[in-house]
């Protein structure tokens, strides 16, 4: 079994999401979880959930003499990048930027997109965004994105009011 299988089967076994997967320099393994999309309502990921799967993690690859130094837990942050089809759905309504491999020839060359997520139609993913004639839908499928990231949404303002 591939390491990320192996990480990803623990995580999903703790009703989590494997989001990302990374081996970096000196065998430095980061791991991005996030709630399974069934328990998406409970919030954010907090540094107790990243603990609790440090520590299954830790036993699992021992176990399995898994190769690493170091191993680094935490979520995917509010710039949340989507990977897979199902993320697109997931995440339908919210605002997101998308960088395609190759310029869209429809719309004027351009690689780099933000606008609002679409539910998907079976592999093909939608973004509407505003165009040079106003709003326009871009379609296209995951192997056309290079990066796609969700647009934080923060609010500075006070609780009181």
């Amino acid at each position: 079994m591939q390491l990320v299988e192996l990480i990803e089967k623990t995580v999903a076994g703790m009703g989590y999401e494997l989001v990302d997967f990374e081996q970096a320099a000196r065998g430095l393994l980061c791991v991005y979880i996030d709630f399974a999309p069934q328990v998406a309502d409970q919030g954010f990921i907090t540094v107790d959930d990243c603990e609790k799967v440090t520590h299954q993690l830790l036993h699992v690859l021992t176990v399995e003499n898994a190769s690493y130094e170091r191993l680094e837990v935490s979520s995917p942050g509010l710039d949340r990048p989507l990977k897979k089809v199902a993320d697109y759905g997931r995440f339908a309504g919210q605002e997101a930027v998308v960088k395609l491999r190759m310029p869209m020839p429809g719309a004027a060359n351009r690689k780099s997109f933000q606008g609002v997520l679409h539910a998907p139609d079976g592999d093909k993913l939608k973004l509407e965004f505003e165009g040079n004639d106003g709003p326009a839908i871009l379609e296209f499928t995951l192997a056309d994105v290079d990066k796609a990231r969700l647009v934080p949404k923060v609010d500075f303002r006070s609780r009181k009011a």
